[in-house]
């Protein structure tokens, strides 16, 4: 994803911040909600999912889902659907599983290597691209798409400058 000028931008010290930021937004989120993560590995993506769980009120372990590709969490208050597209090689993976049936059900979906997939999202989402710095920090980029993903970030943009 290259930058806009629209982009919001969250500086992130550490992986307690991290979780703090996805646990604002996880309380925020609704049914039906799309989380798009993109970074390197190790840049705080299943962090940041840990807090959306908890935010969710999830009391489930929460961690990659690399090898299965998708980890169901329903104890929280709305159901996370927590993939993970390291794996994916060819977009036509996510329909010929059925994964693009969550996107549009009643659960929050998150997505971790959502860049593997590019074509495939709808009208309503928030891009989340994590990038390290050189002194150990995050920058987290937001990028909205539709009015609810839009007042998410710009929510999470009043409460983490």
């Amino acid at each position: 994803m290259t930058e806009t000028e629209d982009d919001i931008c969250l500086r992130i010290s550490s992986p307690a911040r991290m979780r703090n930021i996805g646990e604002k937004l996880g309380k925020m989120l609704e049914g039906g909600s799309l989380i798009l993560l993109t970074g390197p590995l190790g840049s705080g993506k299943t962090t940041l999912t840990q807090g959306i769980a908890k935010g969710l009120q999830s009391r489930d372990v929460i961690n990659s889902p690399t090898f299965t590709l998708l980890k169901e969490h329903t104890t929280g208050r709305i159901p996370l659907f927590h993939f993970d597209f390291y794996r994916v090689d060819d977009q036509s993976e996510v329909w010929s599983l059925g994964f693009a049936d969550y996107f549009s059900g009643q659960g929050v979906c998150v997505i971790e290597w959502a860049e593997r997939t590019p074509d495939i999202w709808g009208d309503e989402w928030l891009w989340i691209s994590i990038e390290q710095t050189l002194h150990k920090e995050r920058i987290a980029r937001l990028r909205a798409s539709g009015a609810r993903s839009a007042m998410y970030a710009q929510k999470l943009k009043g409460g983490f400058r």
